[in-house]
């Protein structure tokens, strides 16, 4: 068989939609749920009681700035996600932020410098959310503490509790 570049980008197109079509979580009459969740500047909104502070950022150090002077009384004044044990969908929505975002939920006490947690904690995270963008992260939560946040927007660390 000769490889020519259209054999290749077909071959290249296959692969990239493969894990969607292999994936059992979506497989019909499995239950996901999908939580939604915008990023404005420094914050998810539905995390603060739907209040959008109206922030503004151009760079990460402006959510900096404004969390350590204002993150630890919105954070406990924020509302506890609290689901059952089960697969989940976070659909991540960068509203208006100028830069691109992320995603990051993981155990409360998952430490990423740490090498076994990366074999046996929870920790999903990923970026790409550029202004008005949204992005899908699934995983699925056993009982326990989380929390969920944006690093790069440089939001506080919001909690997230599971129990049957």
């Amino acid at each position: 068989m000769k490889w020519n570049s259209s054999l290749l980008f077909s071959g290249l197109t296959a692969l990239m939609f493969l894990p969607l079509l292999a994936d059992p979580s979506h497989a019909a009459g499995e239950d996901v749920t999908v939580i939604t969740l915008t990023q404005t500047a420094c914050q998810f909104v539905e995390s603060e009681n739907g209040v959008d502070h109206g922030y503004t950022s151009a760079e990460m150090a402006d959510c900096e700035k404004i969390n350590a002077e204002t993150g630890e009384e919105r954070l406990a004044n924020s509302e506890v996600l609290t689901l059952k044990p089960g697969k989940y969908i976070f659909r991540v929505t960068n509203k208006n932020v100028p830069y691109s975002l992320g995603f990051w939920v993981r155990e409360q006490d998952y430490n990423w410098a740490n090498p076994l947690h990366k074999l046996n904690k929870t920790s999903v995270s990923g970026g790409g959310l550029d202004i008005g963008t949204t992005l899908d992260y699934e995983v699925e939560l056993k009982e326990g503490e989380y929390l969920y946040s944006c690093p790069l927007n440089t939001t506080p660390d919001y909690k997230l509790v599971v129990k049957g």
